[in-house]
């Protein structure tokens, strides 16, 4: 079996995709290896990670001086795995076989969180790093980057009204887009709590997936525009020649800032912001088709609170509507009490009138997150009332790979 890793990403223009490649094997190590002085373990490097044709996969890491080393992966039941140490002071392991996705891993080193130096590759979900792993299966194909025509990422800044100041967002733009004159219809994507513009991108492999999705002819090409949420911030942190504001692993919040900590939950400020400066920015920068019908909103967790509270509210901007996990509807502290009534005046009034104005309102959620019978609860009681619905849910809790699966369900309803 092949692993695949995650390709890094430039300044102005990133891949965030998928690409299959074997580990060359390398000579074990010596046995009796020692650690270096600042340099940590000393000796050949094991190989790690390594595919077996079943897809189990088996770890290694070289900590001699170590005396527990545990495996930490966020596939089912991959929280720490006890590992095993050999003469050499190689600390493997072999898993069970791993179900196809894109999963992310990490070492517990006597209790301190260590990378694989195996794995040359890292992503972040905001400030949590992982060494990502690619299980190759129809499930996960979406997620790699395939011999197709790819779209281009930028990060591109636009004059922000919350921030008073420029702020980064990155869009995608789907293949043939440079060299073409043709407009094309857009997703705003939301990022949850705790994240920012890069996410989607990098844990969500979008690139990757919108390509593959175009390749397959599933969904109509389409910009994808993916802002930060984080009204304090000019952008996420890992943005070049951004760098963290000392001791808040964030940015400073510049003079004059609005938002607060409440970030996406301040649903007025994101209206404004989305409607009045992300959108006319997108549509004079790029090739972006006008209208309600050629614009659709989406996000996970908080982001699905913004696009519920956002989308439901200018149906006259937004004409589908997508909700990926959001604790808006109850379970979780922090949200204000969800009334569609508040949101969209008159939504429930008149059915007909509603689901004329929306050509896809689509909730989703993980069968094992605890926002699940809220997410259930809110989509029945729009049922009841003849609004028209489309409701899913996929394997996992709250976390990525129930927002990728969502993407790529969601995707090919739009624009049609």
């Amino acid at each position: 079996m092949k692993i695949a890793r995650l390709v890094g990403f430039g300044a102005a223009l990133f891949v965030c995709a998928f690409s299959a490649f074997p580990q060359p094997p390398q000579p074990a190590p010596a046995a009796g290896a020692q650690a270096a002085p600042g340099r940590g373990a000393a000796g050949p490097r094991p190989t790690s990670p390594e595919g077996l044709p079943d897809n189990r996969v088996t770890f290694r890491l070289l900590a001699p001086r170590a005396n527990d080393v545990r495996l930490n992966g966020d596939w089912p039941g991959g929280r720490g795995i006890q590992m095993t140490k050999d003469a050499s002071g190689v600390w493997s392991v072999t898993t069970e076989a791993l179900t196809p996705e894109v999963w992310c891993y990490s070492f517990s080193v006597d209790g301190v969180k260590a990378l694989d130096p195996g794995n040359a590759v890292v992503v972040h979900d905001t400030t949590d790093y992982k060494n990502p792993l690619y299980i190759p299966g129809p499930g996960s194909a979406l997620y790699k980057s395939s011999d197709v025509p790819h779209g281009t990422v930028q990060e591109v800044w636009y004059p922000s009204l919350a921030l008073k100041a420029p702020r980064r967002l990155t869009v995608y733009t789907p293949p043939g887009y440079e060299g073409s004159t043709t407009k094309y219809p857009t997703l705003y994507l939301w990022h949850g709590g705790g994240e920012d513009e890069d996410a989607w991108n990098v844990m969500g492999v979008t690139n990757a997936l919108m390509d593959n999705l175009i390749a397959r002819g599933k969904i109509k090409p389409m910009i994808v525009v993916t802002p930060n949420a984080n009204w304090n911030q000019a952008a996420g942190i890992h943005a070049n020649g951004v760098y963290p504001y000392a001791g808040r692993g964030s940015q400073a919040p510049a003079a004059g800032a609005a938002g607060g900590t409440r970030g996406g939950q301040n649903y007025d400020q994101t209206e404004e912001e989305t409607v009045k400066a992300i959108i006319p920015f997108v549509e004079s920068r790029f090739r972006a088709l006008t209208g309600r019908e050629n614009r659709a909103i989406a996000g996970l967790s908080m982001g699905g609170g913004i696009a519920i509270n956002v989308g439901l509210r200018r149906l006259d901007v937004f004409a589908s509507v997508g909700e990926f996990s959001s604790g808006m509807f109850g379970g979780v502290n922090g949200y204000a009490a969800y009334d569609i009534d508040k949101i969209s005046p008159g939504f429930l009034k008149d059915a007909a009138a509603t689901n004329k104005k929306l050509k896809v309102l689509y909730f989703s959620c993980g069968v094992d997150d605890p926002r699940m019978p809220f997410q259930t609860k809110a989509a029945d009681e729009l049922k009841s009332h003849g609004i028209s619905l489309i409701f899913k849910s996929f394997p996992g809790q709250h976390e990525w790979r129930v927002w990728r699966a969502s993407l790529a369900d969601f995707a090919p309803m739009l624009f049609r």
